[in-house]
C-alpha cells in the first residue's frame, strides 16, 4: 500500500520545504515558520477529509475508462487540480470580482491579503450556488437510476428508484432547493445565488451532452480493432471528473481562509491534500476496492449529497468545515463497515450482486 503514496509523500516534502522558506521569509523567526508549517499541514488534512468521497467517485468513473484517458486524468488532471483549482481559481475569482488583470490579482494576494480574502469571501454565494448545484446533480442522478440494483439505505433508496421514471425529477428537486434557499437571502444575493446555481446545473447537463454526442457507436477497422468510442467517452469522463474536482475544491478553498489569508500557504496545503486524494484514487482503482466493498460507493454519493446541501445552505448559514468533513467521513466509514459485515455474512458472494428480501445475495 505504501507505494501508492510515495509520490504524495515526496510532493508533501517539497511543499513543506517551500512552506518553511515562505514562513521564514515572512516572519524571520523559528516560531513564525513553525506556525506556517502547521497551517500547511492542517490544510492538507482538511482537504483530504473533505475530498475522500471525491476519491471514491473518481475511482468509480476511472474503473470504466480506458488506460490512456485514465493516465491522462491522473497526470494532466492532477496538474489542473493542484495548480488550476488551488492557485488559478482563487486568483481568477478575485480578478473577475475586482475587475483586475491576473497579474494585478496575484500582486493583490501578495501585498494585501486582507483585501484579497474579503473579495473571495464576498464571492462565496455564487460559488456555493454553482458548486452545490453541480454536486447535487451528481448525487441525485446516482440514486435516480432505474438500473441501480444494490441499495444501502434501502428505506430511502428504493423509494428514490420509484421516482426515476419521472423525467427531470433531479432537476426539479434541485431547482426547488435553489429557490427555497434564495428566499432566505437578500434580493441581490438571491439573484446571484440562483444564477450561479443555474450555471452549475447547465455545466452538469453540458458534460452529459458531451458524453452523449461524442460517444459514437462502436466501429471496427480493417484489423478488427475498435475505433473512436473509447477515446471519445474517455474525453467526456475527463471533463466530468475535472468539473467534479472543481466543485469539491470550492469548499476547501473558501474554508482555508478561516486559517490564513495567504494564497501561497493555501496553495501549498490544499495541494498536498489533492495529491493524497489522487493517490487514494489510484489505490481504489488498482486494488478493486469498490468491487470488494458493496456499499462504499453509496456512502460516497450520500456524502456528495450532504456536501451539496451544506454548500447550498452555506449561502445563508455559516457551517464549519469540520462539520462538513466529519459528515462525509462518518457516511463513508459507516458504508465501509456495513460492506465488511455484508462480506462476512455472504462469503464467496459477488459484492455487487442484488440481494433478496432477507439480505442474501441473489443467484443470477
Amino acid at each position: 500500500m505504501f507505494h501508492y503514496f510515495k509520490g504524495s509523500l515526496l510532493f508533501t516534502a517539497i511543499c513543506v520545504a517551500l512552506g518553511a522558506w515562505l514562513g521564514w521569509s515572512m516572519t524571520g523567526s523559528v516560531v513564525g515558520t513553525l506556525g506556517v508549517l502547521w497551517i500547511v499541514v492542517v490544510l492538507g488534512v482538511l482537504e483530504v477529509s473533505l475530498s475522500f468521497d471525491n476519491a471514491v467517485v473518481n475511482a468509480s468513473v476511472l474503473k470504466d475508462m480506458d488506460e490512456i484517458w485514465r493516465r491522462r486524468f491522473l497526470t494532466w488532471g492532477i496538474l489542473i487540480a493542484v495548480f488550476g483549482m488551488r492557485i488559478v481559481f482563487p486568483v481568477a475569482i478575485v480578478a473577475i470580482a475586482a475587475s483586475l488583470g491576473p497579474i494585478e490579482a496575484i500582486r493583490l494576494a501578495a501585498s494585501d491579503p486582507e483585501q484579497y480574502q474579503r473579495i473571495i469571501t464576498d464571492a462565496h454565494i455564487g460559488i456555493a450556488g454553482f458548486g452545490g448545484a453541480f454536486l447535487g446533480m451528481v448525487g441525485l442522478n446516482f440514486f435516480f437510476d432505474s438500473n441501480k440494483e444494490v441499495h444501502w439505505i434501502e428505506v430511502i433508496e428504493r423509494q428514490l428508484i420509484k421516482l426515476a421514471s419521472i423525467d427531470a425529477v433531479a432537476i426539479a428537486i434541485l431547482l426547488a432547493a435553489l429557490y427555497g434557499i434564495s428566499t432566505l437571502l437578500d434580493p441581490a444575493d438571491a439573484l446571484s445565488f440562483i444564477v450561479a446555481g443555474i450555471f452549475g446545473l447547465l455545466a452538469y447537463i453540458a458534460v452529459e451532452a458531451v458524453n452523449s454526442l461524442l460517444e459514437a457507436p462502436e466501429a471496427v477497422d480493417a484489423a478488427g480493432n475498435l475505433t473512436g468510442t473509447v477515446a471519445r467517452s474517455g474525453f467526456a469522463s475527463f471533463l466530468y471528473l475535472e468539473l467534479l474536482d472543481s466543485s469539491f475544491s470550492f469548499d476547501g478553498v473558501i474554508g482555508a481562509f478561516a486559517l490564513t489569508n495567504n494564497i501561497f500557504i493555501i496553495a501549498l496545503g490544499l495541494g498536498i491534500g489533492a495529491m493524497f486524494v489522487r493517490s487514494m484514487t489510484i489505490m481504489l482503482v488498482e486494488k478493486g476496492t469498490l468491487a470488494q466493498y458493496r456499499y462504499l460507493e453509496h456512502g460516497a454519493f450520500w456524502a456528495i449529497l450532504a456536501l451539496a446541501a451544506i454548500m447550498l445552505l452555506s449561502a445563508r448559514y455559516h457551517i464549519p468545515e469540520t462539520i462538513t468533513g466529519l459528515i462525509g467521513a462518518v457516511l463513508i466509514v459507516t458504508a465501509l463497515w456495513r460492506s465488511v459485515r455484508w462480506n462476512r455474512a455472504n462469503p464467496g458472494q459477488d459484492a455487487q450482486a442484488p440481494v433478496g428480501s432477507d439480505g442474501s445475495a441473489l443467484k443470477i
